[in-house]
């Protein structure tokens, strides 16, 4: 019997663009097994092409599937492929929903098992009182132990969606570059995130880019996010720095934006979606860290330590994900990196870049 899992992520960008690497590593070290991700459309870049072995389905859980009666048409249409096993990656309600009915449905033909986010370990160590402050298994420690759960044990080997060299240049418009100019650096800025605490203090983000077009006459920054005030936020800056550009508003997708990401010399980024996007194309990424932590296991794809940007202080990470109000009422955590200190980050990786 042909071996077919069904991965389960149906979460925000940044959760599914972290399983890329573990779902890169399990089909290439199982090449006779077939991996289905269900996750939502706009997942579709990330594993289109991966692996032969990796497809992809797409599910609107907050339309076509909506509710109990949209999962159980997610079902029945799930119950067609006749998965061989379950990888449920994301543990919420909706996944659990759909496990489960796996689970009455079969008896020894398809295994079951899901994610383990620990979230006791999480809760203390975003305690205010008696936090427990240490490194937690990473997501993609606790993704690859569901494949060994479910009798593929992996390690993961991962460099980028895209082959080396990244991606293809000439599918981007005129405006963004056919091909990169020789000793031209490519920078990448994406300064929001989901919740506002994750996100460093525009001004001094401002200071960052004034640093940095100062110090590289020959540089040009990208923009990347989305939304009607991070457009405007950046058309602002595109007025007062010439080599500057709002990338997304150009590149009109994410597979664009993923290509883009690929020929960066470095990207810097918030705790956030574009944080792991980039780390999947292969390309050095500077994350800086205010309420949340590296700790909670949400490091993006293969950046060492010095790359992500913080300030140590008693009262850090107070959430896991950042929606949470300071409780200091300062927002040190953020205020107390200057732009100086991110620039001499992004600038080593720039200068390792260029040695390479």
């Amino acid at each position: 019997m042909t071996q077919h899992v069904l991965i389960i992520r149906l979460s925000a960008i940044g959760d599914v663009a972290m399983t890329v690497p573990v779902v890169f590593s399990a089909a290439r070290l199982y090449p006779d097994v077939h991996f289905t991700v269900l996750s939502k459309p706009f997942a579709r870049p990330f594993f289109d092409g991966l692996l032969p072995n990796v497809s992809f389905m797409g599910a609107d859980v907050k339309g076509e599937y909506h509710g109990i009666h949209g999962l159980n048409r997610l079902y029945r249409r799930l119950m067609a492929k006749n998965f061989t096993a379950i990888a449920d990656l994301h543990d919420v309600l909706r996944s659990k929903y759909l496990r489960t009915r796996f689970n009455f449905s079969f008896t020894d033909s398809c295994r079951v098992a899901h994610i383990n986010k620990h979230r006791a370990d999480k809760r203390r160590l975003c305690a205010f009182n008696d936090k427990v402050k240490q490194q937690l298994p990473t997501s993609f420690q606790n993704y690859s132990a569901v494949f060994a759960e479910l009798g593929y044990p992996i390690t993961l080997d991962f460099k980028s969606i895209f082959p080396d060299g990244g991606g293809d240049l000439s599918l981007l418009p005129e405006s963004v570059g056919k091909s990169k100019p020789e000793g031209q650096e490519w920078i990448g800025i994406a300064p929001f995130a989901a919740h506002e605490w994750k996100v460093y203090p525009l001004e001094k983000m401002e200071e960052v880019i004034r640093i940095l077009t100062d110090a590289h006459p020959s540089c040009r920054i990208f923009f990347f996010g989305g939304g009607q005030q991070e457009m405007d936020q950046f058309d602002e800056w595109c007025r007062k720095f010439p080599r500057c550009t709002n990338a997304s508003a150009i590149l009109g997708g994410l597979s664009r934006e993923l290509i883009l990401m690929s020929h960066l010399d470095v990207m810097l980024s918030m705790d956030s979606g574009n944080m792991h996007m980039a780390a999947i194309t292969g390309i050095p990424v500077v994350s800086v860290w205010g309420a949340t932590h590296p700790y909670a296991g949400f490091a993006p794809w293969g950046q060492p330590a010095g790359n992500m940007v913080q300030v140590d202080l008693p009262c850090r990470p107070c959430s896991v994900y950042g929606n949470k109000p300071c409780r200091r009422g300062d927002f040190a955590c953020m205020r107390n990196i200057s732009p100086e200190t991110i620039v001499k980050v992004l600038e080593r990786n720039i200068n390792s870049k260029l040695i390479d």
